[in-house]
Parts: structure tokens; sequence; C-alpha cells
């Protein structure tokens, strides 16, 4: 893999690049299209090739779990056995650790979301199906309810087989309900995964139908500055080509945003930056500008499903389809989208297939709500290369 830095901007730490992988290069910023079991939900890949959708991501523990890694490698990889001959990347499963665990215990994701009548009261979802010690972690499965064993080591023979370009080691994500003093340790437990992960990655390489992979790592340490400077700077001394961050970003926003600007000024400049599980439009804007390279998140895809379609002709970016407003609207979701979706369909037409239960609704809701995704890329990317503002109206013309 290789990484180049093309252009910066002026007023913040935003930059465009290439990244070169076995099966492609990736212009960034770039938004991680979700193929979390080896597809994006109700798209082929020449749907995926028509909107330049550049690289995917897909899901460790889902793959394990159906059709299992070994098949998935007999067949010829994620590449062959998907269709998709581009870029692709995995998860470790490490945020299944979390979303099965603390996750549920909490009631919460990576960002809490906080009233204040609730202030610091976690709101439970259900009982934990995780059990997290030195050596990795005991996942119960969500098809049989089996108990699945998750160790760095395991976790990378597993993506050695999937086969995907870019590869994470196993990590544990913390809650934003987690004090300081758990989310110290487990921080400090995933540094000893990452050297682990190394250790079994150089072991393995052969093992599998790409020899070209490499393994980003992960930095832990929550909304605390220490911990994410100590993350930041550990991980980034032990050799990885690139990577991510992960694990609980606070309680807001803000917190967010404040953890981007403590850790990517501790990274190695000149190698490529992934924040995990964060999509929305104004967050990828200000990730950006705080030196983000690439992004996943199964929002754009999630929110077409239910309705949610993705718009800069609207305040709030968005209309739900289902409005009764929408019941004679013979106007695209967007003026001036290219997508199959505004070019041939009317939110009228939409919202009809979308009462209706129409499974063609999935499709070109999707197609539209990624196609707005890899737009929004492009004009950033623009915007960085001419000087321009990073700013939301103004990238979407709005």
């Amino acid at each position: 893999m290789e990484f180049e830095i093309e252009a910066r901007d002026p007023r913040s730490e935003a930059r465009v690049g290439v990244l070169r992988t076995a099966h492609g290069a990736v212009e960034t910023p770039a938004f991680v299209a979700v193929a979390t079991r080896g597809t994006v939900k109700a798209l082929s890949v020449d749907d995926l090739r028509e909107i330049g959708v550049q690289i995917l991501i897909g899901n460790t523990y889902h793959l394990v779990l159906r059709p299992g890694a070994e098949l998935v490698a007999e067949l010829g990889g994620l590449h062959r056995f998907s269709g998709w001959e581009g870029p692709w990347m995995t998860d470790s499963g490490g945020f299944q650790v979390f979303s099965l665990g603390a996750g549920m215990e909490h009631g919460v994701g990576k960002i809490a979301s906080i009233f204040p009548d609730e202030e610091g009261v976690p709101q439970p979802r259900g009982e934990s199906l995780v059990k997290v010690d030195e050596e990795g972690a005991w996942v119960k499965s969500i098809v049989d309810g089996s108990w699945i064993r998750f160790t760095p080591e395991e976790v990378i023979r597993w993506q050695r087989l999937l086969g995907a370009d870019i590869v994470l080691p196993l990590d544990e994500c913390t809650s934003p309900f987690h004090d300081r003093d758990y989310t110290a340790r487990a921080m400090e437990r995933t540094h000893r995964w990452a050297e682990r992960a190394l250790e079994a990655f150089a072991r393995t390489k052969g093992l599998g139908p790409n020899p070209e992979q490499v393994l980003f790592g992960i930095v832990q340490g929550g909304a605390y500055e220490d911990l994410r400077r100590r993350s930041a700077r550990y991980i980034g001394s032990l050799g990885f080509p690139g990577f991510a961050i992960g694990g609980s970003l606070g309680r807001s926003k803000e917190d967010m945003y404040r953890v981007l600007e403590w850790t990517v000024p501790e990274l190695p400049q000149g190698k490529p930056r992934h924040l995990l599980g964060i999509g929305t439009v104004e967050d990828i804007v200000e990730a950006v500008k705080r030196g983000i390279d690439t992004f996943d998140c199964a929002a754009p895809t999630r929110m077409a499903r239910n309705g949610t379609l993705l718009t800069s002709d609207e305040e709030g970016l968005s209309i739900h389809i289902k409005a009764a407003g929408f019941r004679e609207d013979e106007r695209p979701i967007e003026e001036g989208c290219d997508c199959p979706t505004c070019r041939r369909y009317s939110r009228a037409f939409l919202r009809h297939l979308f009462r209706a239960g129409e499974l063609s609704y999935y499709r070109l809701a999707t197609l539209h709500n990624l196609r707005f995704m890899v737009r929004l890329m492009g004009r950033i990317r623009a915007a960085i290369r001419a000087g321009a503002p990073l700013e939301i109206r103004e990238l979407l013309g709005a």
C-alpha cells in the first residue's frame, strides 16, 4: 500500500491524497460504503461502480458467522466471492465486542445522547453478550447463540482468509459511560492486543488469497485527552502503515471533535487516518478539517431503507419520503443530482413505493443516498485543492 498526499487546506488539517492498494486506488477524503455481510444492502456491484463508490468495508464478526472465513477463502476471498474487485477493508469485530457488550448494558453507541433529566445515567438495553479477558473476548453468536472466541491472533487469521486489502486488529471499544480507570485499562489491553496482532500478521503472510494486505493500528482512549494522546503515540510507534480512530468519542459532537484534535497530531503525519463508524454530513466535514482521510458508516444506507433521503434542497439536508406533502411532488429527491434515481423518478413515486412496501424502493433510495455521499466527498476534495472554505452549504451548493 502507498499513500500520497497531493494537496493541503491552508486553513485546517484537511488534505487530499491517493491511497493505492493491491486492488486499486482510492482518492481521499473518501467515504467507505458499509458492506457488512459482503454486500451493500439492496445494491449490486454494478450499482456501486455506477455511482462512484471506491471502497467497501465488511464486518469480520458477521462474515465469520455466515458464510465463514474458510469458505470465503476457498471461493477466492471477498473480491471474487462478492464480485467487487475494488479495494476492501474489514473491521476486527471489535465494535461487536462493544455493541453486544457495554453498548447493551449502557444503552449507548459510540457517542452518548445525554438529556438534562438523564445526565450520566445509562439506559440499559439488555444483558451483555460479551465476556472480555486478557486473551480476547467471548462473543455470543446472533445466529445460533453459541459462544465464539475472539483473540488478536484468530481475528488476524480470519481476515487473512477473507482477503481484504486493509484489515484491523482486535481492540476493546469502551462506552462513553466507562470511567477513566476502566478506559485506561481497556486502552492498555488494546495496545497489548495490537502487538500480538502485528506478530500474528507477520506469521500468517501468505495465508489467504491476498498477499498484499496491510494492517492498520487502532487508537483508543475514550474522551480523555491524556489517554488519547498516549494511545496515538504508542500505536503510532509500532510501524503500522495506517491508523483508525475508534472507541468512545464522548457524549457530544463537540467531544468527538476534541478527540480528533488530540489524536491526529500525535500520529505519523504521512500515513492515512480512518475514522471508524462516523459518517453524517456535518461530522465528515468537521473531521476532514481535523485531518481524517476516510470514513465508514452505515447511516446513509440505513436511513435510505427507513425512508430518510439526503438532499441539499431541504433545511436539515434530508426528507422523510413518507410525508404526505410528497404525495404529488414531481421533483426528484434533489435537483441536479445525477444518481439513477433522481434522473428518472419523482418524490411522489418514491413515496408510493415506500408506503406500498415495494422492494425496488430500497435499491432506488440507497442508490441516491450513497451517490449523495460520493458527490459530497468529491466536492470536499475539489474545495481542498482550490483552497476554498470547507463549509457545508458552500460544499453542497445550497
